[in-house]
């Protein structure tokens, strides 16, 4: 069994508080953005981060937003401040020791799919892949053509409007994509059985673009 370092952290200059869990021979590093309205205690994400931990991937669950910015619901529909608050976690993250060595990756949901794309964007050289789940790349929106990460979009198949927005954002992107459907799961993956398929999809993606990328690089080197 995975041996397991878990700790609270406060995140970038924000002093965002989060969840920093680390295995032993991490294979990889995931940032997770919540959605809108939710927090680093999102039951799904905590869910999918716990699978990644077991096939050895570390996890950074974090607050986009302070307690007072959380009250004010402008906030969590501000894209541009959520991207600069998931880009803050990354740059915090490359300057840990423990953590600078491994590639690192984004897992947004929902609004914090777009927030986790504008990240990717702004920093091409520290975000080697994207993963979103039932996310709005479209809100991205002129960030979408600077994304260089592989990317994953998750969606539910019964999720048909924000099916057609991922498909729209999709071909907008340049980079490796792919569009992942779940068949008979709604927008929140709440049917049994559609949140498994999301974690065997995102952990493909981070097995391919994180772990596998990784030890590549390093017998070149």
């Amino acid at each position: 069994m995975q041996q397991m370092r878990t700790r609270t952290v406060l995140v970038g200059s924000s002093r965002l508080p989060g969840t920093l869990t680390e295995p032993e021979n991490c294979r990889g590093l995931v940032v997770f953005a919540h959605g809108s309205g939710s927090s680093r205690l999102s039951p799904r994400n905590t869910f999918v981060a716990e699978q990644l931990n077991s096939k050895g991937f570390a996890t950074l669950l974090f607050d986009l937003l302070n307690e007072e910015e959380a009250n004010d619901r402008r906030n969590v529909f501000d894209i541009p401040l959520l991207g600069g608050r998931v880009l803050e976690a990354v740059s915090w993250a490359t300057d840990q020791p423990d953590l600078k060595v491994l590639r690192l990756g984004i897992f947004g949901a929902s609004t914090g799919a777009a927030a986790a794309l504008v990240a990717a964007a702004k920093a091409p050289d520290l975000v080697a892949a994207v993963v979103s789940r039932g996310g709005r790349p479209d809100l991205a929106d002129r960030f979408l053509e600077g994304v260089r990460a592989p990317t994953l979009l998750i969606v539910g198949g019964d999720d048909q409007e924000v099916l057609e927005l991922n498909r729209a954002a999709e071909q907008r992107m340049s980079c490796r994509k792919s569009l992942t459907i779940v068949p008979g799961a709604s927008h929140l993956f709440e049917e049994p059985g559609t949140l498994a398929k999301v974690v065997s999809a995102a952990s493909r993606w981070f097995d391919t673009h994180l772990a596998r990328a990784g030890l590549d690089e390093a017998t070149i080197q």
